[in-house]
């Protein structure tokens, strides 16, 4: 089954490899413009919708409602941090750490992008519309993290704390194995 990536850095991101350059919409490309009808891997710009979305200025804000259009249009699985307000906004299910079942053809789930090899703990909520639980490929065992994203302020004042900050340039790469898990998910979405 075709799959697109959508909203995603087609420079420097692992979905060009996996799926192809014609399968990829970028910033270059505007992404809100996909009309279908393949089912997709969503990654909109979460600065308008994170916890420092007051620092947010070059980010559409828009990207977020549109892309949540249309995974519930084409199916697949749309990913955003941990805490976003996206959710709340388009009425999204509530993520759980677990596989539930929330909704017959619309669930959530809460994971750790360490679990696929970031170097922070990145915590990710993702929507899936389209896709059985139950045919979920297998989640990876926990992972550990070396790095935090934050001001920083909490670990320069533990002398005792191992982990280095995580350099801005970093925060929004998505591990490869993290990006394949996500397509292999989209593949499912019942046609």
């Amino acid at each position: 089954m075709s799959v697109q990536a959508l909203y995603i850095d087609r420079a420097g991101g692992p979905y060009p490899a996996l799926l192809g350059v014609d399968n990829c919409w970028g910033v270059e490309r505007d992404a809100k413009t996909y009309a279908g009808p393949h089912p997709g891997v969503y990654h909109p710009p979460c600065g308008p919708w994170g916890k420092l979305r007051m620092f947010c200025t070059k980010q559409d804000p828009t990207c977020g409602p549109r892309a949540v259009e249309q995974v519930r249009r084409f199916g697949g699985v749309l990913e955003h941090p941990a805490g976003s307000l996206l959710w709340p906004e388009c009425g999204l299910p509530a993520p759980f750490g677990s596989v539930p079942m929330v909704a017959p053809n619309e669930w959530a789930l809460r994971v750790d992008q360490c679990d696929w090899g970031h170097l922070a703990q990145k915590s990710t909520w993702l929507l899936f519309v389209g896709v059985n639980p139950a045919n979920l490929p297998r989640l990876p065992p926990r992972g550990t993290w070396t790095h935090y994203v934050d001001t920083g302020k909490q670990h320069k004042n533990n002398p005792e704390s191992t982990q280095r900050h995580l350099p801005k340039t970093l925060r929004h790469v998505t591990p490869p194995a993290f990006a394949e898990w996500l397509v292999a998910c989209a593949r499912r979405v019942a046609g």
